[in-house]
């Protein structure tokens, strides 16, 4: 793999650098460094250390410096969405950025919908309401007197922070900005009097970029190689990557982004914007060569990974394969949660929160770590099905397959169940969906491959994906109807 470029793919809980290339016309890629990430508390704050993630990353890309057998053509950069950095009039960071799952937004949408009505936001973005986008985090740091923001002359998106400190070139790439809900989906201008409502400077903003623009050259002083880097400005929100990866033959799919989140939904030519999306609270968030991503945000492998790591407290360290074994071993449809409650957003612990949940919808409680266990997994699939369905419904053409991208779709009991779940067939694969569809577009931008037909043609010849048909399907549904009542 003489020729490649670098994907620097950022995720919610760790991070990764993958080089990737053609081999004789095969894609081909290996993880070079792999690092954690995690949301740092700080008097009562939640913030994400990018500092510490940019050390990695440097260091990364100081360790392929020194290789002589490669040659990088290009860098991309992707991450989680929605997260600001504040910079001052020097490009200095005033401060490391808030995490969207810091609760200082509990109250915004509530708040600011009395200045705009909420119906007027969604008329005017067709973006889905969640507490943390970009808009209510801006309107709470603005009401809470946070002094980056009052003091800032800049505000980036996480990917375009680090491609900033990767060239020293502000941008502001168009499918993370269109995670925040302030942009016009059909102008594709930010707007205005969204912008002024939440206290915030639409000046602050520098220029919208599209996926597949350079950025500038990595500057020397991150890494010493000996020939120049262009930064490519890819599809930087990490779900825009991911669904540019998805091996679909026509227009007639799902997909499913799964990892500590998990996202439905289809790709469309143009926003859907109705009053049913408006009251299913979907979105429509910006894809590449202007494509439209209509989905839905699901919490994902979030819950189970909480409940992971409070029984690893308590010396049960379960990896996924015996979790896999537990979910089989117990009763099925015991216990059942909305995945979607807002009491699963980050309590202090999430098995009481499972417990309290079912205690106050009349719901039998899990009994046990395998219980649990399967009451998550089932809960998502039941899920699934639910929006599977609002999404059958909106679409433009038939929906014929689900595909599930992401870490999460090699856990093949969940893709069974889902299949089970939403009576149609899943393709499960790529797993580094995220990774890969920020490689495709560097490969479109230096000229390997021509649009997202060829990219997902590549794809498919890299990737063997696993097909899952529905079994059992009565009992799935019967378990659906009491899942609903949970949910309404």
């Amino acid at each position: 793999m003489k020729e490649c470029v670098l994907a620097i793919d950022l995720g919610a809980t760790s991070g990764r650098l993958i080089l990737a290339g053609l081999v004789n016309g095969v894609l081909e890629t290996e993880e070079v460094r792999r690092f954690p990430n995690a949301i740092q508390e700080k008097d009562g704050k939640f913030y994400w250390s990018l500092e510490t993630l940019f050390g990695e990353i440097k260091a990364g890309l100081n360790e392929l410096a020194a290789k002589d057998d490669i040659h990088i053509q290009a860098i991309g950069v992707d991450t989680w969405g929605v997260d600001i950095v504040f910079l001052d009039e020097k490009g200095q960071t005033l401060s490391e950025p808030r995490a969207y799952r810091d609760p200082y937004t509990d109250t915004a949408i509530a708040e600011f919908t009395r200045i705009i009505p909420r119906e007027t936001v969604y008329k005017k973005t067709g973006i889905q309401f969640l507490n943390f986008n970009t808009l209510f985090q801006l309107y709470a740091c603005h009401k809470e007197g946070f002094e980056p923001m009052k003091k800032a002359k800049c505000y980036l998106f996480i990917p375009d922070y680090i491609s900033y400190l990767l060239t020293g070139e502000k941008v502001c790439e168009y499918t993370v900005l269109s995670t925040s809900q302030f942009l016009d989906p059909v102008t594709k201008q930010i707007d205005r009097e969204l912008i002024e409502a939440a206290g915030a400077d639409i000046n602050c903003f520098p220029p919208i970029v599209m996926p597949g623009k350079v950025i500038g050259n990595l500057k020397k002083e991150v890494a010493p190689f000996k020939y120049d880097i262009p930064v490519i400005a890819i599809a930087g929100h990490d779900t825009g990557s991911a669904v540019a990866s998805v091996p679909a033959r026509d227009e007639k799919f799902a997909y499913l982004s799964s990892g500590t989140w998990s996202l439905m939904g289809i790709e469309t030519k143009d926003p859907i914007i109705t009053e049913r999306s408006a009251e299913l609270n979907f979105t429509n968030e910006g894809g590449i060569e202007g494509t439209t991503r209509f989905l839905k945000n699901i919490t994902g492998m979030w819950i189970l990974e909480q409940c992971r790591k409070e029984w690893k407290k308590a010396g049960k360290d379960y990896d996924f394969k015996t979790l896999g074994q537990m979910e089989t071993s117990a009763p099925a449809f015991h216990s059942m949660i909305n995945p979607d409650d807002p009491c699963f957003a980050n309590p202090p612990s999430m098995l009481e929160a499972i417990g309290e949940f079912c205690e106050r919808h009349g719901i039998a409680k899990p009994e046990d770590d395998a219980q649990v266990a399967r009451t998550i997994m089932e809960s998502l699939a039941l899920r699934y099905r639910m929006v599977f369905g609002w999404l059958r419904e909106m679409a433009p053409f038939p929906l014929d397959v689900l595909h599930i991208i992401g870490g999460g779709c090699q856990n093949e009991l969940l893709d069974q169940w889902t299949a089970n779940a939403i009576g149609a067939p899943v393709l499960a694969g790529p797993t580094e969906a995220t990774a890969i569809g920020n490689i495709m577009m560097q490969f479109k931008a230096i000229g390997l491959v021509k649009d997202i037909t060829e990219m997902r043609q590549l794809i498919s010849k890299a990737t063997p994906l696993k097909r899952f048909e529905p079994q059992d399907t009565a009992a799935w549904s019967a378990a659906y109807e009491k899942f609903e009542k949970l949910c309404f």
